[in-house]
């Protein structure tokens, strides 16, 4: 177990790294990663999900009735900052029908469970982080296909219940089987919770894999224009958490957790939606790989300059 706890925790130190490599392979030599089917990326995500519901008990939740004005401050900044640069975005950068609704999805859904890591290691407020990412993730099957209905309706047809079916499928049934199953069995979990973070990473490189190689061509004659709006909606992100935090006045440590919150999205989540929601836009898919990339990046590298920020 020693052996395994170790291998996990390496996974999870060099996590952007990891992804970097399988991204790049996937790209330029595109046969290593095109075995991996388009079909394994609901079942990969799911495991992504489950392997969250495990770590959570009843005391994540505490914060929400505790201190329910920072969690929903949370919320309602990851689900109208976002969707609204992604759309913004879009539209700044003339992008096409499909790549605008992977951007979009990006920016609809909630954020991703390593907002949680990066608050840790950027010595935030790890409790108000993963309050934030458990509601927003919670809120997510209503929340993720309305706005996206709003923003793409009228460019897109967009099928709100099929994506709401997804979310709970692919998301809530998940996250509760795990969060049950912590609850049941509490010691068994316990030991498997150190080798979780191997496995995450394996089914996150796995789904990136899987996007890049199919869509290798097509990255490469508009990759560059996608990254650019990936890029930007990620760092205005960090950008705008950040100030909404110094605005409001809140504590150094909760103000970076919500910087980091609303900055980081559940790629793997907008990729998964991208491929069932719009089958006929293969390139929908793409802006989720590529954030699934980038932010791992710009996540470690956020961390490194938090780290230096002395809390209150």
């Amino acid at each position: 177990m020693n052996f395994l706890r170790k291998v996990s925790e390496a996974f999870g130190r060099y996590m952007a790294a990891i992804v970097v490599v399988v991204t790049l392979l996937a790209l330029f030599v595109p046969q290593s990663s095109t075995w991996i089917k388009t079909t394994w990326i609901n079942p990969l995500l799911m495991i992504v999900m489950f392997g969250m519901g495990l770590t959570l008990d009843f005391n994540d939740f505490k914060l929400v009735f505790t201190q329910p004005k920072y969690i929903l401050l949370g919320c309602l900044a990851q689900f109208i900052i976002m969707p609204a640069l992604a759309y913004g975005l879009s539209l700044a950068f003339a992008l096409d029908v499909a790549l605008m609704a992977g951007v979009v999805l990006v920016g609809t859904c909630p954020g991703g469970t390593s907002s949680n890591v990066i608050t840790y290691l950027s010595k935030g407020d790890v409790a108000l982080s993963v309050g934030m990412t458990s509601v927003n993730t919670l809120l997510a099957p209503f929340l993720t296909p309305a706005i996206t209905y709003l923003l793409l309706n009228t460019t897109i047809k967009v099928d709100i219940v099929a994506m709401f079916m997804s979310i709970v499928q692919v998301v809530i049934v998940p996250i509760v089987l795990g969060f049950i199953i912590n609850k049941l069995f509490t010691k068994l979990t316990r030991s498997l919770v150190d080798v979780l973070p191997a496995v995450s990473v394996t089914a996150i490189c796995l789904i990136v894999a899987c996007v890049v190689s199919h869509n290798a061509a097509r990255i490469l004659s508009t990759g560059w224009l996608v990254f650019v709006v990936v890029f930007l909606h990620n760092m205005l992100g960090y950008l705008c958490g950040f100030i909404l935090g110094k605005v409001l006045g809140l504590s150094v440590a909760r103000t970076k957790a919500i910087s980091i919150e609303v900055g980081m999205q559940n790629s793997g989540l907008a990729t998964s939606l991208a491929g069932s929601t719009f089958p006929d836009l293969a390139m929908a898919t793409v802006p989720g790989a590529l954030f699934s990339v980038w932010h791992n990046i710009s996540g470690a590298l956020l961390a490194s300059v938090y780290r230096r920020w002395n809390n209150d």
